[in-house]
């Protein structure tokens, strides 16, 4: 399997995806509450037929599991598949805000091979296949995030997506030295830490496969590291697709 030229013939479909996705924001959403009372916009929905149309075209072969719908969602045996977000973050989609994000990673025997994360608002586009290769496109240049590191602080800046921390987590800041924490609620925080930008984030169980997939090959590939709190690594396709506790480690930190 080609995983660079999956991922090279996925990103001007994700561009165009967050060109669309803006587009329909402008225009106006059309909003609703799903079954489990969490929002979805005509943006998730029409961002996801863009996304998982090319997919398909590509990798023909290949399952996908979207957040927005159903398919393969009951299937508990798959270990080679697409996990797709379409719109992660839309609280802040349907509310004119920039952290949303538009996502899809590749998991080949249950682990996480490729992603691609396009934070539209933001207009930062970043993508990875296999270790050394995990990048940023940003103003016209591209950035391998494998050679971008940063001045180790004594200071160590975290992300969590609340202000209040549960004591698990403030047990494990203190464990590490962590000084600063800001809120962050999308798969953008993958990024900025693969950046280096902050150093890491921390979450007891919560959220879905589809939440995590893509950020999660983005910051492996740039050289950092996603464990769960006892320091094991994190697999796919698991019955109910939900995440167990995550730690992330941006390679400053290492």
């Amino acid at each position: 399997m080609d995983l660079k030229a999956i991922v090279e013939n996925l990103v001007d479909s994700f561009l165009s995806a967050g060109n669309l996705a803006l587009q329909l924001r402008k225009k106006g959403l059309i909003k609703k509450l799903k079954s489990d009372n969490t929002p979805v916009s005509n943006g998730d929905l029409e961002v996801n037929d863009l996304i998982s149309k090319k997919i398909s075209e590509i990798t023909p072969d290949l399952p996908i599991i979207s957040e927005e719908t159903s398919d393969n969602k009951n299937n508990s045996n798959l270990k080679d598949f697409w996990l797709i977000d379409p719109i992660d973050g839309t609280y802040d989609y349907i509310n004119n805000l920039e952290e949303f994000t538009i996502n899809a990673g590749l998991i080949i025997n249950n682990r996480p091979v490729a992603g691609l994360i396009n934070a539209p608002a933001k207009k930062r586009m970043f993508y990875s296949y296999e270790k050394g290769n995990s990048f940023e496109f940003s103003n016209g240049k591209t950035v391998n995030l494998s050679n971008k590191t940063t001045k180790k602080s004594e200071n160590l800046k975290f992300i969590s997506y609340s202000t209040k921390l549960k004591p698990e987590i403030q047990d494990i800041y203190d464990d590490l030295g962590v000084k600063e924490n800001i809120r962050m609620k999308s798969s953008l925080k993958f990024c900025v830490v693969a950046t280096c930008e902050y150093d890491g984030y921390v979450a007891e169980p919560r959220a879905y496969e589809w939440d995590i997939a893509a950020g999660h090959a983005i910051l492996e590939h740039s050289g950092g590291t996603v464990t769960d709190f006892e320091g094991n690594d994190i697999l796919y396709g698991k019955k109910d697709l939900k995440n167990p506790s995550i730690i992330l480690k941006s390679k400053n930190i290492l």
